[in-house]
């Protein structure tokens, strides 16, 4: 297969690569979301479970990053995966949300530019 990029040219010979190369292209979502108040009180009980999920989603290459912004009052996070439930999914099942520690969210298709 010939592909052109930009003014320069390149082959890709193998079709094997092209499919793992394809595979490999996930959608990213952006996490908004909100924690409760007095959250380092409240979370604590669930804490280390939610960060063993979150380590282990980050070692499958699903989540590339997660965090609280600095006032401790909003999430923050970027997922690759196959789709929006997908994401939605891992959200609802996280011990952070199960047990109000994030009170709300919203997960938007992000486009990554650079």
């Amino acid at each position: 297969m010939d592909y052109e990029l930009s003014d320069q040219r390149f082959v890709i010979h193998n079709s094997r690569l092209l499919e793992n190369l394809i595979l490999r292209i996930m959608p990213k979502y952006i996490l908004f979301g909100t924690y409760c108040d007095h959250v380092l009180e409240k979370r604590e009980p669930y804490r280390q479970e939610h960060l063993e999920g979150i380590k282990k989603q980050k070692e499958a290459g699903i989540v590339i990053t997660i965090g609280p912004t600095q006032d401790l009052t909003k999430v923050f996070g970027i997922y690759e995966a196959e789709n929006e439930q997908v994401v939605r999914d891992l959200i609802e099942a996280d011990p952070y949300w199960k047990n109000g520690i994030w009170t709300a969210y919203d997960v938007k298709a992000w486009i990554q530019v650079f």
